[in-house]
């Protein structure tokens, strides 16, 4: 899950990290009033709040003089569309006045298996730039997770890079602020870019990004609250609250696959690739495939316009198959949707009595042997 820059700063101001006074907009109405209420020195920042990065070139970042100007920036950002992604609210942050702009990062890197330090002095919107042209300019420490921040890490990075050693004591004070964050939200990546050295020798978060890993939402529910402020597709919200787990997968495919298990979902999406077919999205239908819960997935499915076939792939031991061939058979009544087919595979009791059920049933529902048989009959009803 990626955190708005704001909530991400929240973070930061919890565990002492230095940021810019701030007042988030998120509607047009009473703009001004917000603004002069959270007591801004000015001139001001406004900074547009979506999950993704280069805002300031896509017109997402505006420097304004006054409450009025930028009230009238925050109205014109609120609903703009950044790179995709719609803004629904805004940031106005004091400015900094600043004499360098730095990097520094904590990442969960797969390769060492341990947090990594990423540190430069060569900060901003263009540091994606500098690792390509200038890799000395960026220092990076796999972290001992039982050992934290040590003296010469810092060392290492402020000597690699050329960083002036007089910002050392303050430099390893927020990695190691960043470093309890990163562990206490189970986070994937905390980062700072820019981190400022302002005019008085202090650094100062200017933009910070927290990535939680999703499987940690249910122990922090001040990071789950925050999740209805993001802007997600609504069948993954929708599937969520029900304990279904949709995946959009491409945009031009025209099949949703559903299944009892990740690894299963994947091995469909595979055969069905190399048939030249594309999948539009999957769903994880997770334990207990009674026949509400499959009518309900097959309805989220259904539910995206561009999606024709649905494929359901369920096995297990004590599945009633019986109440799979129900479920499917329920949503495809309500769906009343013409131009819609169903392929289902099932395995488990009742098995025969499922295939009764569908025969009789009149509905566009193919039940099929094997994952094989059923991706050719998806082939075969788009040829």
């Amino acid at each position: 899950m990626k955190l708005l820059e704001y909530q991400a700063k929240a973070l930061f101001d919890k565990y002492s990290v230095p940021i810019q006074r701030g007042v988030v907009i998120d509607s047009p109405e009473g703009t001004e009033e917000r603004i002069n209420a959270g007591a801004l020195r000015f001139p001001v920042v406004i900074k547009a709040q979506v999950q993704t990065g280069g805002r300031g070139k896509a017109g997402g970042v505006k420097f304004a003089e006054s409450p009025a100007e930028a009230a009238k920036l925050c109205r014109a950002m609120l609903g703009m569309d950044i790179r995709g992604f719609k803004v629904n609210e805004v940031l106005a942050l004091e400015k900094k006045e600043i004499k360098s702009e730095w990097y520094l990062s904590i990442m969960l890197d797969r390769y060492s298996k341990a947090p990594l330090l990423i540190f430069s002095p060569r900060g901003g919107m263009d540091i994606e730039e500098t690792a390509g042209t200038n890799p000395e300019g960026i220092a990076k420490v796999p972290l001992d997770p039982l050992r934290g921040i040590q003296d010469y890490y810092i060392s290492y990075v402020m000597d690699k890079t050329g960083a002036d050693r007089q910002y050392r004591a303050q430099l390893k004070e927020t990695a190691e602020k960043l470093y309890r964050l990163f562990f206490d939200y189970y986070a994937m990546l905390v980062e700072i870019n820019p981190l400022a050295v302002d005019e008085q020798g202090l650094l100062c978060a200017l933009d910070g990004k927290v990535e939680i890993d999703d499987n940690a939402l249910p122990f922090l529910p001040d990071i789950a609250a925050c999740r209805d402020k993001l802007q997600e597709d609504p069948q993954v919200v929708e599937a969520r609250r029900v304990n279904f787990l949709f995946i959009p997968i491409e945009e031009t495919g025209n099949i949703g696959v559903m299944s009892n298990g990740s690894g299963m979902l994947m091995s469909c999406i595979d055969l069905i690739s190399q048939r030249g077919m594309k999948v539009h999205a999957a769903l994880d239908l997770g334990g207990g495939a009674t026949s509400d819960r499959i009518a309900e997935a097959v309805r989220i499915m259904l539910s995206r316009p561009r999606i024709d076939t649905v494929f359901i792939c369920v096995f297990g031991g004590i599945t009633r198959c019986d109440e799979v061939a129900g479920g499917a058979c329920m949503a495809m009544k309500k769906a009343g949707a013409a131009g819609k087919r169903l392929i289902l595979r099932m395995e488990g009791t009742n098995k025969e009595r499922a295939a009764e059920l569908v025969a009789s049933s009149g509905l566009p529902i193919t039940v099929a042997e094997g994952i094989p048989n059923s991706v050719e009959a998806i082939y075969e009803y788009h040829n």
